[in-house]
């Protein structure tokens, strides 16, 4: 896998694939609109840098939530491209289940709720307090990232495919790697249904 799209002089990374993957979440919908292109029941995607993949089953625990999505593969698609020349819409990346490794994320956003604090503070005879952001910080435990980034060097950038750019924070430890969302990336499926 290439590790930067566009730059080739930055060189590659072997990335293990196996029978279980990860995909994101938001990556896949059971009844999906008209305009959204990721997997789903009976649709084609292309993991990236790896086969075209179609959903054929989803399955689901007692309480009614998806658990598991179980699919094919095409092994003439290895690489992404199909040598009949069909085409996917979609382009989803994914991280091999039994070689993942367990990360911490952190996503920082605005520390306060107002554009200007002291100004909202004032309006509202407020503590200055009062504006911040409970939200400010959102700690993922238990993410799944490329057994690669488990060792990754503190202060070392990524990016997250359409998720953002992180930086590894000096408490990552070999065992237990943490990363700081540094910059987010704008979503359009998610902008168009906010």
């Amino acid at each position: 896998m290439a590790n930067h799209p566009d730059n080739t002089s930055l060189g590659s990374r072997r990335v293990p694939f196996s029978r279980e993957i990860y995909i994101e979440q938001d990556d896949f919908l059971e009844d999906p609109p008209k305009k959204f292109f990721r997997l789903a029941p009976g649709r084609e995607v292309r993991l990236r840098n790896a086969y075209l993949v179609t959903c054929t089953d989803v399955i689901k625990n007692a309480a009614g939530e998806i658990v598991e999505l179980r699919g094919t593969y095409d092994p003439a698609t290895r690489g992404g491209d199909a040598p009949d020349g069909r085409k996917v819409k979609a382009t989803l990346h994914w991280v091999s289940a039994p070689h993942a490794a367990d990360a911490e994320v952190r996503l920082y956003d605005r520390l306060f709720t107002a554009e200007d604090p002291e100004s909202a503070a004032a309006k509202a005879n407020a503590d200055l307090t009062a504006m911040i952001n409970p939200k400010s910080l959102e700690v993922l435990k238990g993410s799944k990232v490329e057994p690669a980034l488990a060792s990754a060097a503190a202060g070392t950038r990524y990016q997250f495919e359409r998720l953002g750019y992180f930086s590894v924070d000096p408490d990552s430890r070999p065992d237990a790697p943490v990363f700081n969302r540094t910059v987010s990336l704008k979503d359009s499926w998610t902008k168009a249904n906010v």
